[in-house]
């Protein structure tokens, strides 16, 4: 009993350790979505609104090298894919749309759609882990009572105490973590929607090239 109390205590200090990797690991993909997101997308619909109204007319005229000038140097991702779409224009229709759309996938979407996978790991690990620390402090506590010694009340309340940290400490990963999910998740619709939209008007003015 007294093996099995005392490996119940060691594996509760290790469950403060697993929630706290548990936390920052969550933390690391929430900053780098929307870090991400900050990167490839346009501060405002004006904006795009205004690269769109610079970059189609070049395309129209067919004037192709000052598409790829202007879109070379920024990094967001509507001007790098219509560069890309620009420099792949010998494709036809479908092949070109389809290129599009494996770039789309590979390197966007599949990128954000891994740190929203993680994050919602994290939110479903955070109570787990916190509930399994409690449990462990809970069997710790009542492995003291079972032995006969004379144990103050205070004593056993402390631990238990300590225990609930555990549980505490989960519900404070996931609480936050699941509304800052649902932030990126929005703005990672927006994006999307966007992305999607100016796609649409660059793909369909090159389809009217020579």
């Amino acid at each position: 009993m007294n093996v099995a109390n005392s490996f119940a205590s060691v594996l509760e200090d290790w469950c403060y350790g697993f929630l706290a990797l548990n936390f920052f690991w969550g933390l690391y993909h929430l900053v780098l979505g929307f870090r991400r997101i900050k990167q490839l997308s346009f501060k405002t619909h004006d904006d795009q609104a205004e690269l769109m109204d610079e970059l189609l007319p070049l395309i129209e005229a067919r004037q192709y090298d000052a598409v790829e000038e202007m879109c070379a140097e920024d990094s967001r991702a509507l001007p790098q894919l219509a560069y890309m779409a620009v420099a792949n224009r010998d494709l036809n229709e479908t092949q070109l749309r389809q290129l599009v759309a494996e770039v789309v996938q590979r390197d966007i979407v599949g990128d954000l759609e891994y740190r929203s996978r993680w994050i919602a790991t994290v939110i479903k690990s955070g109570p787990l882990l916190g509930l399994f620390g409690t449990v462990l402090g809970m069997m710790a506590a009542f492995g003291r009572i079972g032995t006969g010694a004379k144990i103050q009340p205070s004593e056993i309340a402390g631990e238990i105490s300590i225990a609930l940290i555990c549980t505490a400490m989960g519900l404070l990963t996931a609480i936050p973590f699941n509304f800052l999910m649902a932030s990126l998740n929005n703005r990672i619709r927006k994006f999307q929607d966007a992305l999607g939209a100016g796609l649409v008007r660059i793909l369909d003015a090159l389809k009217h090239r020579s």
